[in-house]
């Protein structure tokens, strides 16, 4: 999968971003391309390999009909709580880094259920916290809605499978 300049796309763990540019570098006498981009949230600026895009995930935004998918799965779908913290943190890290929309939305309702029964540890409130913040930030750009928006979305959703969608620390 090629990109543009310009393009929207989802770096995973980290959120959207956009590409900047486009650039060649040479280490000897290899040329590598690399794609310049710049997240939304923070402004931070990755550098990712042509090579190596498809291997970390990067892929462009979602369809509007991908997140009708993923907001009907946080108001009705089925999710699972492992009950070793070690394994859950794990299973859900994996999800977070695949980049997949649908598995941050099952990081995030796993995450808000298991925090309404008990504290989370600090990783898993990270883990919440950036699950939480893909969805926004996708369904914020997809839909051209401010993330205020997105959140209320989110918790309404959210609220039709009786979860209650914290507030960020």
């Amino acid at each position: 999968m090629t990109f543009q300049i310009g393009d929207k796309v989802v770096y995973p763990n980290q959120g959207v971003g956009i590409i900047e540019n486009i650039s060649t570098r040479s280490f000897g006498s290899e040329f590598e391309k690399f794609y310049l981009l710049r997240l939304g949230y923070n402004s931070i600026t990755v550098v990712v390999p042509f090579s190596n895009a498809a291997n970390i995930g990067l892929r462009r935004i979602n369809k509007d009909r991908e997140i009708s998918r993923v907001l009907s799965y946080l108001s009705f779908g089925a999710f699972s709580i492992h009950p070793d913290w070690k394994v859950r943190c794990r299973e859900n890290t994996e999800k977070m880094q695949s980049g997949s929309l649908l598995q941050a939305a099952e990081v995030l309702k796993a995450l808000v259920a298991l925090h309404g029964d008990k504290p989370l540890s600090f990783r898993e409130k990270r883990l919440m916290e950036r699950a939480r913040h893909m969805l926004v930030s996708e369904i914020s750009l997809v839909r051209d809605v401010p993330e205020v928006h997105a959140v209320n979305l989110l918790e309404r959703v959210m609220a039709k499978a009786g979860l209650r969608l914290p507030a960020p620390s």
